[in-house]
């Protein structure tokens, strides 16, 4: 039960704050040992830290529901419908990488020397992201190729180590976004992949050998402190002290170092 819960906090956590939450879950494996179906174990977890995304975003949610029939112009000039066309056509490299490489993805890098340099590059992409202006583009203002360019990233980010809300977010701010808009357009996006892969993944779950209580328990844990974790890096986005997990990262790469050292 404690394992669950420590697994829960640390996917939750990491889910949302740009450190990888796939390349934690590495390196916590290495000590602990998930017993019955760790698939689905782990999809319960991501379902878990998708239910604050919903609740959070709500209002946009809702506001691209409603777009078709409660906004007026052009059909490419109302915001709600162009979020909507650019979180579909976000959706669509990050499927196509997903289907196509994930295996590969996590068989080459799911090990701590491999982490080594994807925490590297993730404290490197926080970094830069510090260093450039602050943009102004929205739902409006960014093209078509900007989505396809994010979704790219986020395709990518299925690398365990490769942070990718740290990912999508920077490579917004790189395309001249603002800091409110690449927040929220990151985890918008990140809803089609999350529950995506939810429902891929879930015909090859086994229910023979499945601890239903703990797995609840880790389920909760990922909610409430994924919801905890996504309410602060909103603010760090729009305050501007979301390039500093590079440290974090850093160190991330470190302690994957050490361990690879140790054997």
């Amino acid at each position: 039960m404690l394992q669950a819960i420590l697994l829960g906090v640390v996917q939750g956590l990491t889910e949302f704050l740009p450190v990888s939450s796939s390349g934690h879950l590495v390196l916590v494996q290495q000590f602990i040992e998930i017993h019955g179906d760790e698939l689905f174990f782990d999809l319960a977890l991501h379902l878990g830290t998708l239910l604050p995304v919903l609740w959070v975003f709500r209002a946009d949610i809702v506001r691209m529901l409603k777009a078709p029939v409660a906004e007026e112009g052009p059909v490419m000039q109302r915001p709600g419908l162009r979020l909507v066309a650019w979180i579909l056509l976000g959706s669509v490299p990050t499927a196509a990488i997903g289907l196509a490489f994930e295996d590969v993805f996590e068989q080459l890098f799911s090990t701590p020397a491999a982490l080594t340099v994807t925490f590297a590059v993730t404290g490197a992409l926080l970094y830069a992201s510090g260093r450039v202006p602050h943009g102004d583009k929205d739902e409006v203002t960014s093209t078509w190729w900007h989505a396809l360019v994010i979704g790219i990233a986020q395709g990518l980010a299925i690398t365990p180590g490769i942070s990718r809300s740290g990912t999508t977010i920077a490579v917004a701010l790189f395309l001249g976004m603002s800091r409110d808009y690449a927040a929220r357009y990151s985890f918008l996006l990140s809803i089609p992949a999350i529950g995506g892969g939810f429902l891929l993944k879930l015909r090859d779950v086994s229910l023979d050998d499945v601890d239903v209580t703990a797995t609840l328990v880790g389920m909760g844990a990922a909610l409430v402190s994924g919801y905890l974790a996504l309410i602060l890096l909103l603010k760090l986005v729009k305050t501007g002290d979301f390039s500093k997990f590079c440290w974090y990262a850093w160190f991330a790469a470190f302690v994957s170092l050490v361990i690879t050292l140790a054997g």
